[in-house]
């Protein structure tokens, strides 16, 4: 499938994958973000500069699950636009 068709199944909340990536195991979620705002960590106050605890809101964002089974926030290339070897499950 295309990623148009992909992009409509992930937010269906589905995985999606190209069958064309060398890693196994890699797909892309949609992150639903947290639209009523989560207080922050340690970690993102420390990035940040705002105190821990404080309560923000954060956006949708499609996510991979890499091959090393670690997340990272995702962005297609203009190869996986164009794409249409992109399978969803």
């Amino acid at each position: 499938m295309d990623f148009s068709e992909a992009l409509r199944h992930v937010k269906d909340g589905a995985r999606i994958s190209r069958t064309g990536w060398s890693g196994d195991g890699q797909f892309v979620v949609l992150q639903r973000g947290y639209p009523d705002g989560i207080p922050i960590n340690a970690n993102t106050a420390e990035a940040t500069g705002i105190p821990q605890g404080t309560v923000c809101v954060f956006r949708p964002y499609l996510m991979l699950h890499a091959a090393d089974d670690s997340f990272v926030p995702w962005a297609p290339t203009v190869s996986d636009v164009l794409a249409d070897d992109w399978t969803a499950n």
